[in-house]
């Protein structure tokens, strides 16, 4: 069955219109622009509704995504993280033959008392501050922040965060990596300027990744971290009863 050649005696219309868009999807015939439905109905000679009804099911299985005032586009890939384990975002993100970045927004000295109250140190005590656009293949997937004592990572205020790992440096420089930590995780409608940095429209769905680390029985590292909710999914494996589920250890986004 061509784009133009539905059977119209059988199966309901918007399947088969359906069905021959997840093909075209499928042998990226689109690139990143999905047609308009103005498109859809000249190409496939059917009604508006119709067309609507196939995208919409496109919706449902995360293929097409629609951006208010701008039309419809091709979903970016979705990233799957497992919990339960320390792992690199950096690595996973690569692993799928993606290439992992950072654009540096701030990486500095800072004074910010909420911080030094989470890492149990004095108001005034200097913190290292560092804010970056976590980027896979050039597209913004997280906006990352991270606050840790200065006396420790201050050789940090040297590196190139734009293709490396903050843990890795934390260890090569500083001597120190994280031993032990929790992480909070909840959805949330990150505001316009996150947005914009985010690459998503206002009223678009975020993850928030509150994390504390620690070493040697000292707060390390305070980081917040805002994952786009259409490009990341958080994955918790189970056994039978009686066997609980690790989740309790701090996946790793350096």
């Amino acid at each position: 069955m061509s784009a133009r050649n539905l059977d119209r005696s059988s199966r309901p219309l918007w399947e088969q219109v359906l069905d021959d868009l997840r093909r075209r999807l499928g042998a990226g015939e689109f690139g990143d622009r999905f047609p308009t439905d103005r498109e859809l109905v000249a190409d496939y000679g059917v009604s508006r509704h119709t067309v609507r009804e196939a995208v919409r099911h496109l919706q449902q299985e995360g293929l097409v995504t629609r951006r208010r005032g701008k039309g419809s586009f091709v979903a970016d890939a979705e990233f799957e993280q497992p919990l339960g384990t320390l792992y690199s975002l950096f690595r996973s993100i690569e692993a799928q033959g993606v290439t992992q970045t950072s654009v540096v927004l701030a990486q500095e000295t800072r004074i910010d008392a909420e911080a030094a109250k989470v890492l149990e140190l004095a108001d005034e005590t200097p913190l290292f501050y560092l804010e970056r656009i976590r980027l896979a293949d050039d597209e913004p997937l997280a906006l990352d922040r991270a606050w840790l004592p200065l006396e420790i990572a201050e050789p940090l205020l040297e590196v190139n965060f734009t293709r490396t790992a903050l843990y890795d440096e934390l260890r090569e420089r500083c001597g120190v990596g994280p031993e032990s930590g929790m992480e909070r995780i909840r959805p949330i409608v990150p505001g316009r300027a996150e947005a914009v940095k985010l690459g998503i429209d206002v009223g678009d769905p975020a993850f928030e990744i509150d994390r504390r680390t620690t070493c040697h029985g000292r707060p390390l590292e305070w980081r917040i971290t805002l994952v786009r909710g259409d490009r990341y999914v958080f994955r918790v494996d189970w056994d039978s009863p009686g066997h609980r589920p690790q989740t309790n250890l701090i996946p790793d986004l350096p």
